[in-house]
């Protein structure tokens, strides 16, 4: 069997135009990592800001299945520097995995690195623990429980409903474990509130604005499982607007306002935009008709994969087409048992997506699929999608983007080498030049990129 380091270097060495950094992040987000006991955190105890879990679990094993990791805490994030292949500063979000050949523990002098295969390659960098985690609501929930930062603290991630009505087999998305997670958090006696008051999330951004001096938030998304029917006695725009009309209220211009939510009839987004949100992130999630309909059957049901598309450009016309940015989960267009064969027609049908959406002047982000092993198509396909798919998926993104004179979308932070934050999704196009790469669902700050053979770059 080909060694990981094999494999990664090979992707180097063929795709010499793709940034290192971005070929590690990306096998690292499909892939997960590991980390020995003394890399771990000491919860909301210790120096280290601790995994929050805000939505998904991502993870390749369940809770009981981590054994240590699961009392103590693994970090959020991680930032890789320097080491053989000469990294800029890059975050990385973490996706556990005992099994993962990438492990983070320390070498004979005591330092923190990464290691591939038994060979250190980069240092490794924690997340110091925020002022604002060591405060507490009057009802004693942690701020980390109502309203966690990701992204090196660039963003709140306020998932106001943790769980999602579409439900079941025949509902739920093939990938998704929203419900799952929340069902083992529960089960674990952790805290884990399933909708969370707006009186509860104004008090934690109350102690973030105050504890915060370096004002290093800047955005908050809103965003949590879809809503089919009702939650509080409200729909799925309203439900998730009351908490930005809330926020705009008391905290006027503090943050950029994002919510994530199903792709909703024009007079509803009109309402997002109403309340104060200003960027909006309608999910298609996958492009190809066929595993739309298979792998997202409730959205199907309920909407449909044409109404969905033709919604999301509506609301181009009620945000700016600069502030639609539909997500898509990369990699699922290759899961088996209905996916595509070879890495090529996955990329041929995903670059159709991305034309269709970025010549209306929209740019979607993705997320690098992490095979959770409660859904089935992570049951199916435990090792995602093949590194291969997501380097040549950065080629596609960047010449789609240039050929389309588009850039990076507002509201994910810096970009540029050694500055962007943004540890769980890629974006690309950053007007100087430089790459962007980031995979909510990590960041990579690469050198500068040269346009695509035959092009003069913008």
């Amino acid at each position: 069997m080909t060694s990981r380091t094999h494999l990664v270097e090979e992707l180097m060495s063929r795709f010499p135009q793709v940034p290192r950094e971005a070929v590690l992040k990306e096998d690292l987000l499909r892939g997960g990592l590991a980390f020995d006991d003394a890399a771990l955190t000491d919860n909301e105890s210790g120096t280290v800001k601790p995994k929050s879990y805000f939505i998904f679990s991502f993870d390749h094993r369940t809770l009981p299945e981590l054994g240590t990791a699961a009392l103590r805490r693994p970090p959020e994030e991680i930032v890789l520097t320097g080491g053989p292949y000469e990294l800029h500063r890059t975050v990385v979000s973490v996706r556990i995995n005992p099994s993962s050949p990438y492990r983070v523990g320390t070498d004979g002098d005591g330092r923190l690195r990464l290691f591939l295969d038994g060979r250190p390659i980069a240092d490794v960098g924690l997340p110091p623990m925020p002022a604002y985690y060591r405060h507490t609501l009057a009802n004693g929930k942690s701020v980390m429980e109502v309203a966690p930062t990701i992204q090196w603290g660039y963003l709140i991630y306020l998932t106001a409903f943790r769980v999602c009505q579409y439900f079941g087999a025949k509902e739920e998305c093939q990938y998704c474990d929203i419900n799952h997670n929340w069902r083992q958090h529960k089960q674990a006696g952790r805290p884990y509130t399933g909708v969370k008051p707006v009186d509860e999330v104004l008090e934690a951004l109350e102690i973030i604005d105050r504890y915060d001096t370096d004002r290093a938030s800047q955005a908050y998304t809103l965003t949590g499982g879809s809503i089919t029917s009702q939650v509080d006695g409200l729909a799925e725009a309203d439900f998730y607007g009351r908490y930005a009309q809330a926020i705009e209220e008391r905290f006027p211009g503090r943050w950029i306002g994002k919510v994530v939510a199903q792709a909703l009839p024009r007079a509803d987004v009109q309402r997002f935009h109403d309340y104060g949100i200003r960027i909006y992130h309608p999910n298609y999630e996958v492009w190809d008709k066929r595993l739309f309909e298979l792998y997202c059957p409730g959205k199907e049901r309920y909407v449909g994969r044409e109404e969905w598309h033709r919604r999301i450009l509506d609301s181009a016309e009620v945000f700016g087409p600069g502030n639609v940015i539909p997500n898509f989960v990369a990699g699922i267009e290759m899961a088996a048992p209905h996916g595509f064969a070879s890495v090529s027609e996955a990329i041929d049908s995903t670059a159709t997506g991305l034309e269709y959406f970025m010549s209306r002047g929209i740019t979607p982000r993705f997320t690098t699929w992490c095979p959770e092993p409660t859904t089935p198509l992570g049951r199916a396909n435990p090792e995602g999608a093949p590194l291969e798919y997501h380097v040549r998926l950065l080629e596609v993104y960047r010449a789609t983007m240039d050929a389309n004179g588009l850039s990076s979308p507002p509201g994910y932070g810096p970009a540029g080498p050694g500055r962007a934050v943004f540890s769980g999704q890629f974006l690309h196009g950053h007007p100087a030049g430089h790459a962007l790469v980031t995979g909510a669902r990590g960041t990579v700050t690469p050198r500068r990129l040269p346009g695509p053979p035959g092009t003069a770059r913008r």
